[in-house]
């Protein structure tokens, strides 16, 4: 579906933001107990660095229910709170293209632990970058919660951030375990950042019209009829 799609996007600009890509090294070498140095000598394991991608997974799930739970409550101004949400989706993407200037919207909070023993520590520090980076990450992860409202069912919403989550988790496990090849291309998008960003700022742009004009399920129709494997994800 169209937005399953959207939310999938979301993660992966999430991943390619300023404030994740250049700090991805940094974690790895935390949750994997390891030097800069060993990770580039040493096969890393993917075990603490899953249950790190599954601990923020849990939070980001967590706030999708809580948002579809809200906008459910709303439901009987199901119109006006399309409407209102749209617009909220359009400011985060001005923010996240760098028209608007929202200085609230730019500030973040980082947590930092000194124990990284166990599979425990790993999933409680996913925990704490959910947290901790939201507000980095916000205009992105915040137009998909926006989006989680306008659901009609928590499932729904919980399958929205599930893959909203799997496209943050997905590039975080394959960098450990390309870790490489990782440090190479991670260095060659810093050069693209901006571009980047500007288009994941277009896309969520792009949303926040189409639920405004109520068109967003109209191009989920479009997306099943060229691509009909999409109805087996709801």
């Amino acid at each position: 579906m169209t937005e399953l799609i959207i939310a999938f996007g979301a993660g992966l600009i999430s991943f390619l933001s300023p404030c994740v890509l250049p700090l991805i090294p940094g974690y790895i070498a935390f949750i994997s107990g390891s030097t800069f140095n060993e990770l580039l000598e040493k096969k890393i394991s993917l075990t603490p660095i899953i249950y790190f991608t599954l601990g923020f997974s849990i939070i980001f799930i967590i706030f999708g229910m809580a948002a579809t739970f809200i906008g459910q409550l709303l439901l009987k101004n199901s119109n006006e709170l399309r409407i209102i949400a749209g617009l909220i989706i359009i400011i985060f993407s001005l923010q996240v293209i760098g028209i608007l200037k929202l200085n609230f919207l730019n500030f973040e909070k980082k947590f930092h632990s000194n124990n990284n023993k166990g599979l425990f520590a790993p999933l409680i520090l996913g925990m704490a970058f959910a947290f901790g980076w939201t507000p980095c990450i916000g205009p992105i992860l915040g137009s998909i919660l926006i989006l989680a409202s306008t659901e009609e069912s928590i499932n729904k919403g919980i399958l929205l951030l599930s893959f909203y989550s799997l496209g943050l988790a997905i590039p975080f496990i394959l960098s450990g375990y390309l870790f490489q090849k990782f440090i190479t291309v991670s260095k060659n998008l810093k050069k693209r950042m901006n571009l980047i960003t500007k288009l994941g700022g277009s896309l969520l742009l792009i949303t926040g019209i189409l639920i405004i004009t109520n068109q967003l399920q109209a191009l989920g129709f479009y997306l099943l009829e060229y691509l009909p494997f999409l109805a087996k994800f709801g």
